[in-house]
């Protein structure tokens, strides 16, 4: 358990493993060369993890991609929410739920 400065212990943090942010970090990669993406965040809370991408550093996140443990057994632990909070995809697998941002996948409407 981690200690802070004052020496009482940490609330736990949950966060990321290796393999997600390797997997978040790739879709980035693709979507900055891409010119969607500009910036992006990694927070880690007690209840959730969360890594926010923003077409401009200055404004709220375009997408916020979540990894919430305590909804492992039921909904999924992971989702991608959109900018006006509407979850987007839920699912048990960070590869089914990113699976949104395949080419193709959104349409333009007139």
């Amino acid at each position: 358990m981690s200690v802070d400065p004052s020496g009482t212990p940490a609330a736990p943090v949950t966060f990321f493993e290796r393999r997600e942010l390797e997997r978040l970090l790739r879709l980035y990669g693709r979507m900055v060369a891409a010119g969607e993406w500009r910036d992006y965040a990694i927070d880690g809370l007690k209840d959730y993890a969360q890594f926010s991408v923003f077409k401009h550093a200055a404004e709220q996140p375009i997408y916020r991609i979540e990894k919430r443990p305590a909804l492992a057994r039921k909904q999924g632990a992971f989702a991608v929410i959109g900018q006006g909070g509407m979850i987007l995809k839920r699912g048990h697998e960070l590869e089914q739920v990113l699976k949104i941002f395949d080419k193709g996948r959104f349409a333009v409407v007139d």
